[in-house]
């Protein structure tokens, strides 16, 4: 897996597929090799980047703070690197955020949006939202990753036969360093592009899971501030779609993506 200097800090990424770029960002805790269920399929029609955000999976881990707008330039300065001038974006979670804030950036370079149970605002402003970002915190403060990866997974997949699924997200979000975690955590909270992703003009595909953490409510209000968004709920899916939800997610955004 390569590797590249971008913004003072190691990052690296996977490449593989030919065709149209396809930037595909991962969610917290987790990496680029988020994306084993899709990469076989989506590299038949297009050119994969798969990065490891700035302190997650093998890139450098240097203090924080983070910051959303740090993730999206960190991943351009990538792009600039790799020669690729633009790009279909495709986020999951932690991921979503990322994307939108690199289609702010940067509009033009921008081809096709996929969204993937993430929001525009990471404000913690309803119970729920400021329940989510506090309890995480929390049980990484009082019972450390691993124990606390633990507890995600069993939410994230509950029933038996997900099990080496629930073991994945162990593995992967136990094995983080607690700092660069809770780092990650603190530069979603509190982030939002919901006052400017009105000037969003390329094509938007949302997946949203309908037990995800967040509302389905809240996400398809979201979906209407975009100019061209198209909203798509994925039915008896939790947070983790891309892993159980594989086929249908994988035909979603295949369609969307190619789609003349």
């Amino acid at each position: 897996m390569p590797a590249t200097q971008v913004n003072g800090t190691s990052i690296h990424y996977d490449r593989e597929g030919r065709g149209p770029p396809l930037l595909m960002i991962h969610g917290l805790g987790s990496s680029g090799d988020d994306w084993a269920f899709q990469r076989e399929e989506f590299a038949r029609q297009f050119t994969l980047i798969m990065p490891d955000l700035r302190g997650s999976g093998r890139s450098a881990k240097p203090p924080g703070p983070y910051s959303i707008v740090q993730f999206a330039a960190d991943l351009w300065a990538l792009l600039d690197a790799l020669g690729i001038e633009s790009a279909n974006l495709l986020g999951f979670s932690l991921g979503g955020a990322v994307a939108q804030e690199m289609a702010l950036a940067r509009p033009a370079r921008v081809q096709r949006l996929v969204l993937c149970n993430a929001l525009a605002n990471y404000r913690t402003d309803t119970p729920r939202k400021w329940l989510e970002a506090r309890m995480q915190v929390a049980l990484v403060h009082l019972l450390g990753l691993r124990r606390t990866a633990r507890l995600i997974a069993n939410r994230l997949f509950p029933h038996e036969h997900q099990a080496p699924k629930r073991q994945r997200v162990i593995d992967v979000v136990g094995a983080n360093p607690k700092a660069a975690y809770l780092s990650t955590i603190h530069a979603l909270v509190g982030w939002s592009a919901l006052e400017r992703i009105r000037s969003i003009a390329c094509p938007v595909l949302i997946l949203a899971a309908e037990f995800d953490y967040t509302s389905l409510a809240e996400k398809r209000a979201e979906a209407a501030h975009f100019p061209h968004a198209e909203f798509v709920v994925i039915e008896d899916s939790r947070h983790g779609t891309p892993f159980d939800a594989t086929e249908e997610f994988n035909a979603r955004v295949l369609e969307f993506l190619t789609c003349v």
